[in-house]
């Protein structure tokens, strides 16, 4: 082995190397007028929903809106995993939470969205035992140290995060953890498009797919929904280089009339996906019958719970008779479910910016940092909404290199 220290370890990567180009000014407006000459071509205005709210902070954060020309516009999709958690869901992690010898872990933004009498973040500051995870593996110790309480595991998210869940119920059985349970509350994407499309008013005629999620089910996942609602998908990376190539392929394939799926983010989803995530999540995990989303209601086949062989560690089996289950709806005054379906705008609710801030908010679409309402009120005048109200932004491009 060599002498020399610095030659036995190689050089950190610089975080900039993970998105050099894809922030580039230049480029940016260069596809801007690409697809703004194409867009001239349109029959129809192109109404894109952008599924996933990372893409939303994205088209805000970088002033993606005021490129766009007049007929290619953005609607926000319910591609927030916080955000669709409905509030009987969420009452009963409260539930939980509040009860005896109970710790009840969850993650990220989870704490803040409000039930129907206050958050997982009110519970915990009244005594309940709330333990937010930045890695959910955290959980295998937690239940460890823990052998005379029982760890629910509130687990979200798309497709992205449900590999994970499947690994802690891996480890979990392995280890012989008993004391470790799961509250299963994982969403697909697939079904919540059909949900949109089915919505009368809707004007979306093109999508932009989700990365994340994409790289676990592949872009094949899209097929079925492209073809039976004439709909191109273009699945798209999160960068603002990324999301302007993906605008302007969709302006491309609505000129060819083509109802197909592409792949923008080529560098990291394949139209196959992770096969072995797949297999992991089928081994612990099945498609439940019904699951009602927040603002878009009940959706047949649209989330996943887990298998009977597990049920010794369903928290709504084991917990069975203490756990609310009526439907509650959002507060009257947030149109948070509106925006969700893709029929309004963060500047159309009233109380947007005024008594719903990420500070005060009275709906999920503000408190999730993946929120619409959120992404809105940080990028585009929140503290003013009506000079957001156009829909559009001055500043051009901004934050790039």
């Amino acid at each position: 082995m060599s002498d020399n220290k610095e030659a036995s370890y190689a050089p950190a990567l610089p975080l900039k190397s993970l998105y050099s180009g894809f922030r580039d000014a230049s480029t940016i407006k260069a596809l801007a007028k690409q697809i703004t000459e194409q867009a001239a071509k349109l029959s129809e205005p192109l109404y894109i929903m952008e599924v996933c709210g990372g893409h939303t902070h994205t088209i805000m954060k970088y002033g993606l809106l005021g490129l766009m020309p007049e007929n290619v516009k953005f609607i926000h999709g319910p591609g927030c995993p916080v955000c669709v958690m409905p509030k009987e869901r969420i009452d009963q992690a409260i539930t939980l939470a509040n009860m005896d010898n109970v710790i009840l872990l969850t993650l990220g933004d989870m704490i803040r969205v409000p039930g129907s009498n206050g958050s997982l973040a009110t519970a915990r500051s009244k005594g309940a035992d709330v333990r937010p995870l930045y890695d959910p593996l955290d959980a295998i110790a937690i239940a460890r140290d823990n052998p005379d309480k029982s760890v629910v595991f509130f687990a979200i998210g798309f497709e992205t995060s449900t590999p994970m869940t499947a690994v802690l119920i891996q480890q979990a059985e392995s280890l012989g953890l008993n004391n470790l349970l799961f509250h299963i509350n994982h969403v697909l994407v697939p079904p919540a498009i059909d949900a949109v499309m089915a919505e009368p008013a809707t004007k979306v005629n093109a999508f932009i797919g989700p990365a994340h999620v994409s790289v676990i089910s592949g872009a094949k996942i899209y097929r079925r929904a492209a073809k039976i609602h004439n709909t191109p998908v273009v699945v798209s990376g999160f960068e603002p280089v990324d999301v302007m190539e993906s605008i302007l392929r969709l302006v491309e394939l609505k000129n060819r009339a083509e109802s197909t799926v592409e792949v923008q983010y080529s560098r990291a989803v394949s139209e196959q996906g992770n096969l072995t995530a797949q297999a992991l999540v089928d081994e612990y995990l099945e498609v439940r019958d019904s699951f009602r989303w927040r603002g878009l209601g009940p959706i047949p086949d649209s989330a996943l719970k887990l298998k009977d062989a597990f049920a010794h560690r369903d928290a709504e089996k084991v917990y069975a008779g203490r756990l609310p289950v009526i439907e509650l709806d959002d507060h009257k005054a947030c149109q948070c479910g509106d925006i969700l379906r893709g029929l309004a705008n963060p500047v159309d609710c009233k109380v947007f910016g005024r008594g719903c801030t990420p500070q005060t908010p009275l709906g999920s679409c503000m408190v999730s940092s993946e929120g619409a309402c959120n992404a809105y009120y940080r990028y585009q005048g929140g503290s003013n909404p009506d000079a957001a109200s156009n829909n559009r932004v001055s500043s051009g491009v901004t934050n790039v290199d």
